[in-house]
């Protein structure tokens, strides 16, 4: 991506197009920097060797040209409503502004989009799409969002279809995507409960995504099948992607269970126990495709083939992908123990 002066331009614009957005003190710059943000994308996602990507592409340019507009919308008619009387209340705004922040990111039920754009993109689109792209709708989100029927729907619709959704996939994108869709419910739920607890979840799961996603464009791999063959060269590998997965599903003693039981402490003190419950049998689906995923490339079609030579673990992307496996592995331990020697 880096070795081309115009993408290096495009990339620099779309972090700064994130930037406006989360530093704007109005919500018509705010809106700027969304769109200075699509506008950067749009010539990193296409490429003219792959119909798929042009695609998807357009698909992506058209869903946020239409969330841009719906917001621009609420935004000029909730200032003109404070001069003129038009019979709308305070908190239908929010929900307006909510709505169409939700469909840029591809929260459900707006999600119908994210799933197929991703199934068009490269590892490297698919990673900036999942993590940079959400930070300006999400921390706008969080200046709009408050626990209410439309947050509890949100939430719960988010979890279920992105529970839901990944269970009859065999394309990793797609995995991933819905994946994403199911995270961007608990970090919703986070934000209802309090500004700082959503942006660690968010960090985990940053962390947990690229380290995924870098694993898998090493091994240039983007179906399920093609895990049986790649990962039997190297066993080490294996493993580290079982660590991930169950760390990324938040199986307890791995780093992505952290967030999550802030998460459910802070919404049973809030006495919003029955949405957290379907939350927490909606993650236990996703952690059995997850597993499905990894038992497939550890049991199931499991052949050692005696002709493939052993790939050292000298080389240094194994090197920073076991690196990041052992820190998804050991950091809930880590934190437990700095927690009681602070």
């Amino acid at each position: 991506m880096f070795n081309n002066p115009t993408k290096i331009l495009f990339f620099s614009t779309l972090m700064g197009g994130t930037l406006i957005s989360i530093s704007s003190n109005s919500w018509l710059s705010a809106w700027m920097g969304l769109e200075i943000n699509l506008l950067s994308f749009i010539p990193l996602m296409t490429n003219s060797k792959n119909i798929l990507s042009t695609e998807a592409s357009l698909k992506y340019f058209l869903i946020q040209a239409l969330a841009s507009a719906s917001l621009l919308f609420t935004i000029i008619l909730m200032h003109l409503s404070f001069d003129m009387s038009i019979l709308m209340s305070h908190e239908m705004f929010m929900i307006l502004i909510s709505s169409a922040l939700l469909l840029k990111m591809g929260a459900a039920p707006f999600h119908f989009w994210f799933p197929g754009t991703m199934e068009g993109l490269n590892w490297m689109n698919c990673l900036i799409l999942m993590t940079w792209q959400k930070i300006a709708p999400l921390m706008l989100l969080s200046y709009t969002i408050s626990m209410n029927a439309f947050s509890a729907f949100i939430i719960v619709t988010s979890v279920v279809v992105g529970s839901l959704g990944g269970l009859n996939q065999t394309s990793l994108r797609k995995l991933m995507a819905y994946s994403s869709i199911n995270h961007l419910g608990w970090m919703v739920a986070a934000m209802t409960t309090g500004e700082n607890l959503w942006e660690l979840y968010f960090m985990i799961y940053v962390f947990l995504s690229f380290s995924l996603v870098f694993l898998f464009y090493t091994f240039n791999t983007f179906h399920v099948n093609q895990m049986f063959l790649i990962m039997n060269k190297n066993t080490t590998m294996k493993f580290c992607l079982f660590a991930l997965l169950l760390s990324l599903g938040g199986l307890p003693p791995f780093l992505g269970f952290l967030p999550k039981w802030i998460i459910i402490q802070s919404m049973v003190e809030l006495n919003l126990t029955f949405i957290i419950t379907i939350m927490v049998v909606m993650t236990l689906i996703t952690l059995f495709y997850y597993l499905r995923l990894s038992f497939s490339a550890f049991i199931i079609s499991y052949t050692e083939m005696k002709w493939i030579p052993f790939e050292s673990h000298k080389n240094p992307k194994s090197i920073v992908i076991m690196s990041l496996a052992t820190i998804s592995a050991l950091a809930l331990m880590a934190c437990s123990i700095l927690f009681n020697i602070l």
